[in-house]
């Protein structure tokens, strides 16, 4: 049945090839980058710059879903931001808006790809009227099955950069057409009322300027990244003997178990910065001194913020997915994030600190 659908696809909506790596100058830009969770958007954020430094006039339009859409809400690299959600496909009104967008007259259209390659992105892509199409023709040896819907076909691998990192590999898909950008890190655009959310929490837990301020997120939602909330405990009282320090949890109603445990076995008071979004968080952790976390979607948050960090790694490969930047560190001794030992965390968490009060 997959094999009759992908003829009639091709049969219908394929569009010959193109090798011209000429895009002239594109002044409107779809990205449909439906697919992926809320860290692979914010470590793409290096395709969207890219774009904008090479075409500083062009206009982005973003077709995000509800995992990655709160990531790039605010985005200063994107214009437009659709919230593509298949559950609302039946609402005529909303299936209307999204082929009224698909629609628009679009002079480039990009489909990445990173970690996989999206059936229904690339579709999007192809349904959209566009002058250019650009998606992949293979993702590290696998054949793209619908590479007939894009006129300028990519071949992405890097089986021979295993620890490439992410915000380097997605801009892959349009290097060949003379995109790029030297600038790898991941940004999240908050304004004056985040900013106003995060002061006000910081009041309400009597914030000391003169103390240290630490963020703290112990949850993920992959049970193997999910470092022991034991040593984070013995992180924290380590931390208060040996600095003036304030902490703080960040979490969500996913956190909710990790977050308790944590307040009902420490006898110091800690507040949790609970169910914000994600420019909230972002300007929450910009006002910190350090921020710790699991290799979650919150490292990522935390990793598009200037302020120093700590990711702790278990399965997952960090030279592909740790946050990239000056003050950025992570921790990693084998696939089981538990072997990361307590003062391995507060070994780092003092060369850090130490540097700033100096």
């Amino acid at each position: 049945m997959s094999n009759i659908l992908y003829s009639l696809f091709e049969k219908f909506l394929s569009v010959p090839e193109n090798k011209s790596c000429d895009l002239g100058s594109p002044s409107e830009v779809l990205i449909v980058r439906q697919h992926n969770q809320l860290g692979d958007m914010l470590t793409g954020i290096s395709l969207f710059r890219a774009l904008k430094e090479k075409y500083p006039k062009c206009r982005i339009t973003l077709i995000a879903s509800p995992a990655n859409y709160p990531a790039v809400v605010k985005n200063k690299h994107i214009d437009f931001t659709f919230n593509f959600d298949k559950k609302k496909l039946a609402n005529p009104f909303y299936f209307y808006q999204l082929i009224k967008l698909l629609r628009r007259n679009y002079d480039l259209v990009v489909a990445p790809a990173v970690v996989s390659i999206s059936f229904t992105s690339n579709l999007l892509a192809r349904i959209s009227k566009s002058k250019i199409r650009i998606g992949p023709s293979a993702l590290e040896g696998q054949k793209n099955k619908s590479v007939f819907f894009f006129d300028r076909r990519v071949n992405l691998d890097w089986r021979n950069h295993p620890d490439s990192n992410v915000a380097d590999r997605i801009l892959d898909i349009v290097r060949p057409f003379g995109i790029s950008t030297t600038n790898y890190s991941s940004e999240i655009t908050f304004d004056n009322n985040d900013i106003k959310t995060a002061d006000q929490f910081l009041k309400k837990v009597d914030y000391n300027k003169k103390n240290f301020l630490i963020g703290i997120h112990a949850g993920a939602g992959k049970p193997p990244n999910r470092w022991s909330l034991k040593k984070y405990i013995a992180v924290i009282l380590k931390l208060k003997e040996a600095y003036p320090v304030q902490f703080y949890l960040t979490g969500s109603s996913s956190d909710k178990e990790e977050l308790q445990y944590i307040k009902d076995n420490l006898s110091l008071k800690l507040e949790v910065f609970y169910n914000q979004s994600i420019p909230e968080v972002a300007a929450l952790v910009s006002r910190s001194d350090l921020f710790i976390s699991n290799d979650t979607g919150i490292m990522h948050v935390a990793g598009a913020t200037l302020t120093p960090q700590i990711s702790i790694f278990g399965p997952t490969n960090p030279f592909n997915w740790a946050p990239v930047g000056k003050n950025k560190r992570f921790i990693k001794k084998s696939e089981l994030i538990d072997d990361v030992t307590v003062e391995d965390v507060f070994d780092l968490c003092k060369t850090i600190l130490d540097k700033k009060k100096n």
